[in-house]
């Protein structure tokens, strides 16, 4: 249940786009007559040789996040200095990537806000908000984030949260053309990702596997909205004909008796994609299945294609070319989805065009991008489900790890590395990864089906279908974060830097030697690239997970970066104890800019005085993990993320919580409408173990407390 503390309405109902600059206030307004019409395939090819300007997700078509500029490097970042802020109005996760073209930052929000800034004066120049209808927000898995924008010959593409794809004027703001990228009005598929233009087509995907779809990429044309062409990523009911050859190749390693395709199959395609003009291959990253258990969705086995893989298609026709399965039959949340890398190196004394990835399973894989096929793997972080990948490129899998006992796997479904962003320095030949390990217990629910919603079954409330129970096992693997410097060639790590939290943001990499990265507590820090040695920091006022940019204006470096906390992780858990909206800090030499003030994350006090009956813990428990867990935490246990956490809300919101349940008294923040699929009895056992839970921590007997009369 996403109930939002009344601090945190509040807050949002106050913000609006505004900036903290010492620029001077004279400068000459930006020309918005030609904005962004230069910026096609050629020019972002140009401009990797300089990368003077931002122009593409992840810099360049092969998303290095390498910068070429050299200005800002370890002799002066120590005198980097704050330019300007931008208030982005928002209070939820903010996961995007800027990009600046011409003089102008696009920058999304949550919700999918985009924000047009001047760079050189931090000031707002146009503000589009799409209108996500706030009953969107229950169907994403991980807060209702947005990762970016695409930039092409005068347009700004933005996929909204609800799954539209939308055309924006890049000088005005002014929508141009709209696309619903879903299969139909009630498909659950959210967009969350940043789309990607490769030959003047406009490249998305989508998210909400866990709810039941069946993954697809789509191309449509840049300048009419004309949908092109979409390829499954999974084969759909093989009782009818198969869209393609590729389809009818999937299907022979999925089990029917499993009818996989009644929850989709999985194999959203949420965030990676990658390309490269020379061989006129475009790469996608798949995800997970749907349920995560393979043992639910394909009972007799099978490897099913295409979940966890790197696929290579044809950017004209959308035309399957090759794959590489990282996690066959995937069983554990592992998706393929993370930013793939293109680069070229040397490989036992020959020359390979490779892609570098480092997926969710905590293996970092070097991959032939001409063939797809396997050249090496190795874990970059402990794991416990394999011991390595085999000289044909497959997992030999470890015993037990498929077993409905429940089992500590390492890594969790949360990943040894989520989406935040690697970056790839070749003139180092160095991978930096935002590492991670969240502790968590999986084993395979025999009571699952497809929508059952059975209390206890993991976020069924609001439509997930896992068909995993988690918990159940002591865990045993400490959480962490790390930012890894990684010798893909020699498959090793380099030099290592441990963080307070796991959920660190994204890397930026640049030819000053230097590495830069947002923190889980709330830091912007840089490191040298060559030794991991910290040289310098600030703090952003709240934890970071987006990833930094760095551009040229005026014969000035700058550094950017988007803050605001958030994401599946963040909704619950936090490792500062600072709350600030979601902002754009943007750093120069020399810069004198003030901080803005950062707020104090009020917690509030452990819950008590909700009269609850001892007998209804239990229950009510199996009821919080199938509706509120993901959002809210353990109450009492967690700190509370971007959302609030229960065991330390009001005591009037918890005895009164049949409002925010059943009233919508938090809908336009995006909380779930729970009419129809909880009752009265059911919210007052949720009470129970909110309270008895709460009771727990404090040290007296869950239990102890009596119904009043």
């Amino acid at each position: 249940m996403a109930l939002v503390g009344a601090g945190f309405l509040l807050l949002g109902t106050t913000l609006s786009g505004c900036s903290r600059s010492n620029e001077a206030s004279n400068r000459a307004p930006v020309d918005t007559s030609k904005i962004a019409g230069k910026i096609n395939g050629d020019f972002i090819v140009k401009n990797a040789a300089t990368s003077e300007e931002w122009p593409s997700y992840g810099l360049d078509y092969s998303e290095t996040r390498f910068s070429k500029l050299s200005q800002i490097s370890t002799d002066n970042v120590a005198r980097l200095g704050l330019a300007w802020t931008y208030d982005l109005g928002s209070t939820r996760g903010v996961e995007a990537t800027p990009l600046v073209v011409d003089g102008i930052m696009y920058v999304t929000a949550s919700w999918s806000v985009v924000h047009a800034i001047n760079v050189r004066t931090g000031k707002q120049l146009w503000t589009f908000d799409p209108q996500v209808p706030r009953s969107a927000g229950g169907k994403g898995c991980c807060d209702v984030v947005n990762r970016g924008v695409a930039v092409y010959e005068g347009k700004v593409f933005v996929g909204a949260f609800d799954g539209r794809l939308i055309a924006l004027d890049a000088a005005s703001g002014a929508k141009l053309w709209e696309e619903d990228t879903r299969l139909s009005p009630d498909s659950p598929a959210t967009i969350t990702g940043a789309p990607r233009v490769y030959k003047g087509k406009v490249i998305i995907g989508n998210g909400g596997a866990e709810l039941g779809l069946r993954g697809y990429i789509t191309a449509y044309d840049a300048s009419s909205g004309k949908k092109l062409w979409r390829w499954f990523t999974v084969p759909g009911d093989p009782s009818k004909p198969f869209e393609n050859k590729a389809m009818e190749a999937a299907a022979k390693t999925w089990d029917p008796s499993g009818r996989y395709w009644e929850a989709g199959g999985g194999g959203t395609v949420w965030n990676s994609m990658a390309f490269d003009p020379q061989l006129n291959l475009m790469y996608i990253g798949v995800g997970n299945g749907a349920p995560w258990s393979r043992n639910r969705r394909s009972p007799k086995g099978g490897d099913n294609l295409y979940l966890g893989s790197i696929v290579a298609l044809n950017p004209d026709t959308g035309e399957y070319v090759w794959h590489y399965q990282e996690t066959p039959g995937d069983n554990w949340d592992y998706t393929s989805t993370q930013d793939m890398i293109l680069a070229d190196m040397t490989v036992d004394g020959a020359p390979r065009k490779v892609i570098l990835h480092a997926p969710k399973n905590g293996f970092f894989f070097v991959i032939d991008r001409t063939n797809g096929k396997f050249i090496s793997a190795k874990n970059f972080v402990p794991v416990n489900w394999a011991s390595g990948y085999d000289k044909a490129g497959r997992p030999i899998e470890l015993p037990g790890v498929r077993s409905a006992t429940p089992y500590e796997i390492i890594p969790g479904p949360f990943g040894g590395h989520n989406w935040h962003s690697m970056s790839f320095n070749p003139a180092l030949g160095l991978a930096f990864i935002p590492a991670q390990h969240v502790p968590l217990s999986l084993a395979d629910d025999p009571k699952w089906k497809y929508r059952s919603n059975i209390p206890g079954q993991p976020m069924s409330g609001i439509g997930w279908n896992t068909g995993s129970l988690l918990g159940g096992a002591a865990t045993k693997a400490k959480p962490f974060g790390r930012l890894i410097a990684w010798d893909p060639v020699r498959q090793k790590q380099v030099w290592s830097q441990e963080q307070v939290s796991p959920w660190n943001g994204g890397t930026l990499t640049t030819a000053g030697n230097l590495v830069f990265q947002g923190t889980a507590d709330g830091h912007f820090v840089a490191y040298d690239a060559r030794n991991g040695h910290k040289m310098w920091e600030s703090p952003v006022g709240s934890g970071v997970i987006a990833a930094p940019i760095t551009y040229q204006i005026d014969g000035k470096q700058y550094v950017s970066i988007a803050v605001g906390w958030g994401g599946v992780f963040g909704e619950s858990q936090r490792a500062t104890d600072r709350s600030s909206p979601g902002t754009v800090y943007t750093f120069v030499i020399g810069g004198k800019a003030p901080l803005p003030q950062f707020g104090k994350y009020e917690q509030g006090e452990l819950l008590s005085g909700v009269p609850y009956d001892k007998k209804d813990v239990a229950p009510g428990g199996a009821l919080y993990v199938s509706n509120c867990l993901f959002c809210h935490g353990v109450p009492g246990v967690d700190k509370g993320g971007n959302l609030p956490n229960l065991g330390y809300a009001p005591r009037e919101a918890i005895a009164n919580l049949e409002a925010f349940v059943f009233e919508g008294a938090m809908a336009e923040q995006g909380m779930p409408d729970f009419k129809g699929k909880l009752t009265a009895e059911d919210v007052k056992k949720l009470k129970a173990f909110i309270q008895g839970t709460a009771n727990s921590v404090r040290g007296q007997p869950a239990a102890s407390a009596k119904p009043k009369k």
